[in-house]
């Protein structure tokens, strides 16, 4: 029933060669978080290290105003926790779950001490941090430099990338603070793309009708980083994609069912219907 919550739909621990992730997996938890939950505090304690199965998660630096700016956000294709491998335990910004969903947590200190055997891991694990800090010198360099029109397109496509669910939420408040510009700019850009058809925007919401045109609309960024992502942590491979494993799930959690798949009438098993490239994002 939970086939579908596998650790590997995490792209990191599905990366783990076999002898590490048998290791592993007895202790990762399967958690359901609600959008809104705070993971880390400012300078608080990281007693564990969340990989995102379907839910996502956003770092923000707290000003002193009470403003807050989006450093980075992960998904399914990360994990969360990053300064514990560093030589840190505590966050330097606030950990909040942006779409609900599902992820595995695994406490602090046995991922060190998977980390301290300094095998495969290790390696895997730093070049998941330089990855970071390319993405996060892109963003800067973007926001700098680009419209706001491509930095639009380059947050809906990240956005879309790093979900399980076509289903997006946010505010124009959080994307104008992300991608560097007022709110009245998110609208108007958001309004231009629409005139081409790219996307559908009514009441609140946001529907993308063509993936190719918002990547025919974006600015190189977005290239850049998904390019510079495949080197240092290559696709899946077919023998990392069905590794066995056990885990615990924490409290009763429901079989998550994705948009556009079905449950067959008999042996209640999922199957995938084909995907129809288009998702919803919703502006609250």
């Amino acid at each position: 029933m939970l086939t579908m919550l596998s650790p590997t739909k995490n792209r990191l621990l599905a990366e783990l060669e076999r002898a590490e992730y048998h290791r592993l997996s007895p202790y990762l938890e399967l958690i359901a978080l609600e959008r809104g939950d705070v993971l880390y505090q400012v300078d608080g304690k990281m007693d564990y290290a969340y990989f995102p199965v379907t839910a996502t998660m956003s770092i923000d630096y707290l000003l002193e105003n009470g403003g807050t700016s989006e450093i980075n956000r992960v998904g399914n294709e990360g994990m969360l926790g990053v300064p514990l491998f560093m030589g840190g335990d505590r966050s330097a910004g606030r950990a909040v779950v942006q779409t609900s969903g599902y992820a595995y947590r695994l406490s602090a200190a046995r991922l060190m001490a998977e980390f301290y055997h300094k095998g495969p891991l290790l390696r895997l694990l730093l070049r998941y941090a330089q990855a970071r800090l390319m993405q996060v010198s892109q963003l800067a360099a973007c926001n700098s430099h680009h419209s706001t029109r491509q930095r639009l397109c380059r947050y809906l496509l990240q956005m879309l990338d790093r979900s399980s669910s076509n289903e997006l939420a946010a505010t124009q408040e959080e994307i104008g603070g992300i991608i560097g510009v007022r709110r009245e700019g998110v609208t108007d850009a958001a309004r231009w793309l629409q005139e081409r058809g790219i996307i559908r925007w009514r009441r609140g919401h946001v529907t993308v009708l063509s993936r190719s045109g918002l990547h025919a609309h974006v600015c190189e960024c977005y290239d850049v980083v998904c390019h510079a992502t495949a080197l240092l942590l290559p696709d899946l491979t077919a023998s990392s994609a069905h590794l066995p494993g056990i885990w615990r799930a924490s409290g009763a959690l429901p079989p998550y069912q994705f948009k556009d798949e079905r449950r067959h009438a008999h042996g209640g098993e999922h199957a995938a219907a084909p995907h129809s490239g288009q998702a919803e994002l919703a502006f609250v």
